[in-house]
């Protein structure tokens, strides 16, 4: 007996820095900055004479009158309340509901009452029997998967997804990370022991991407740096693919500890890596202690982080307040910092304390767990944690000030020209030219024109953008990055928009004197 399946992959509760929901509002097409990677290998492991159907709601609105067998729901913590109400509404009309993927793997509990079969853990050792169980129509209530070779992980089903609305493809040539950040939910699903995808099965993934006309991909892996001599062999044959006809942007998440080791950087380069996020979370060395962020201590961030952009390679930094170590001053520590580095973009938010972590289970037994929280994590400001050396509503208002100065078009714009400025001095740039609008994609020309329509968003962002586009035009090499920055910045602005968090008064005021008045409230 044949089985249909239609696997779904809700939207985010709320915009984040990593979307791209702001197509829609500016009135184009909706898209996703990258290709959803658990949906496409769900069906990839499913038998061939199964029907299969993906939706990704980020392109598409779900389909509730499908008439699939199983309904699937994948998602991760950011997709709760929409994984919810889906699997809800599917059930009222009758259908029957599996849901898998990183917050079911990390949250069963909440997720046990929506559905008929819960999946938690990783599935590629436990597909045979789930899916003959479901063939028979009897699967159980609960599967759980262990962590299993990756060489077991197919070719996820590409021919299914909507590639033509998604900016970049995706790849995760590994899983787990050694590091032990206590805040990190990662490791106590993937597990702190590092697995490795063969070097072949990733490429031949790449050449799967290729063939389906993504030029850029991210690696979806979360420290892809972590194992230095399998990296180095990784990007040995990603730089031989791309010398073989294969001109792929790659894009994916180190940790800062990487940038001590010279030739790696400069294989990132030739292997076409040209962005990376790299978690900073904070410059004050007792959170840094506090939280386990051991690889960011006894290290100059801001001068590690030039030897990337000197070799042409941009940063994302991640940044984190609200730890025990943290007081009201924070807030323009962060701000000095961040203004001291040639990084256009952060992903700021409030510390958050996801179940299943060592920090979860700290605040917990210190009672310090604000309760009916969990749907603040799709919100990057909003925190579970209640602070020890300042109140909740310093830790509220000095971020949302911290988010408007470091986001405000003179702050932006500042850190964007000495990106420009410093971007691929150690490289020869010489002959390198504009890149040809026609030959990007249309998402990415629709991405291309709202970076664009930045300037069209106030009088101060106008003369921002048009500084910054003028450095760019001066220095070819960084235009194509810096209309991505700039899609990146858009992007945010919606998230704030969205949330009400955006202020004026605040963005536009001089952003130095905004953060010194601040600290001193």
């Amino acid at each position: 007996m044949t089985s249909s399946l239609y696997i779904i992959n809700p939207a985010a509760d709320f915009p984040t820095y990593f979307g791209a929901e702001i197509l829609v509002a500016s009135g184009r097409p909706s898209g996703v900055m990258m290709a959803d990677l658990s949906s496409t290998t769900v069906a990839a492991m499913a038998p061939r004479d199964f029907a299969i159907e993906i939706s990704d709601e980020g392109v598409a609105p779900v389909n509730f009158d499908h008439e699939a067998d199983w309904i699937c729901v994948t998602g991760k913590v950011s997709q709760r309340r929409r994984m919810i109400a889906i699997a809800d509404e599917f059930r009222r009309r009758g259908k029957k509901v599996i849901i898998g993927g990183p917050y079911a793997s990390l949250s069963p509990d909440h997720l046990a009452a929506h559905c008929d079969v819960l999946v938690s853990g990783e599935i590629e050792e436990i597909s045979e029997e789930f899916f003959s169980d479901l063939r028979r129509g009897r699967p159980r209530d609960r599967y759980i998967g262990d962590k299993p070779s990756l060489a077991t992980s197919p070719i996820p089903r590409w021919d299914l997804y909507p590639n033509h609305r998604a900016m970049l493809g995706a790849v995760q040539t590994s899983r787990g990370c050694p590091f032990e950040c206590e805040f990190c939910d990662v490791i106590q699903y993937l597990g702190r022991k590092q697995r490795h995808k063969p070097i072949a099965n990733v490429i031949a993934e790449l050449d799967a991407l290729w063939a389906h006309g993504f030029r850029a991909t991210f690696l979806a892996d979360d420290n892809f740096t972590a194992y230095r001599a399998h990296c180095k062999e990784l990007l040995e044959a990603m730089a031989h693919w791309r010398r073989n006809g294969h001109q792929m942007d790659f894009v994916t998440q180190i940790s800062i500890d990487a940038t001590r080791d010279a030739e790696l950087m400069d294989m990132l380069v030739e292997a076409g890596v040209h962005q990376v996020f790299i978690g900073i979370e904070t410059p004050n060395l007792d959170s840094l202690r506090e939280t386990g962020k051991k690889q960011n201590l006894k290290i100059d961030i801001p001068s590690e982080v030039q030897k990337l952009i000197d070799r042409g390679v941009s940063v994302m930094g991640g940044m984190i307040v609200g730890f025990d170590h943290d007081g009201p001053n924070v807030f323009s520590q962060q701000y000095e910092f961040a203004m001291s580095t040639p990084i256009p973009i952060f992903s700021l938010g409030a510390l958050m304390a996801s179940e299943a972590t060592p920090l979860f289970d700290r605040i917990t037994a210190e009672g310090r767990l604000l309760q009916g929280t969990v749907e603040t994590q799709a919100v990057p400001w909003g925190s579970n944690i209640r602070p020890v050396t300042m109140s909740m509503d310093e830790l509220n208002s000095g971020l949302h000030n911290l988010c408007n100065a470091l986001y405000s078009p003179a702050a932006f714009g500042e850190r964007m020209l000495n990106f420009i400025h410093s971007f691929g001095r150690a490289r020869d740039l010489s002959g390198e030219k504009l890149p040809e609008f026609e030959s990007f994609r249309e998402v990415e020309r629709q991405a291309m024109e709202i970076a664009a329509d930045v300037r069209r968003l106030g009088d101060a962002e106008g003369r921002m953008w048009n500084k910054v586009w003028g450095a760019a035009l001066r220095k070819p090499a960084t235009a194509k990055i810096v209309g991505r920055i700039m899609f990146q910045y858009a992007q945010a602005r919606h998230m704030f928009d969205r949330g009400n968090y955006w202020e004026p008064q605040l963005a536009y005021a001089p952003p130095r004197r905004e953060m010194a008045e601040a600290a001193a409230e």
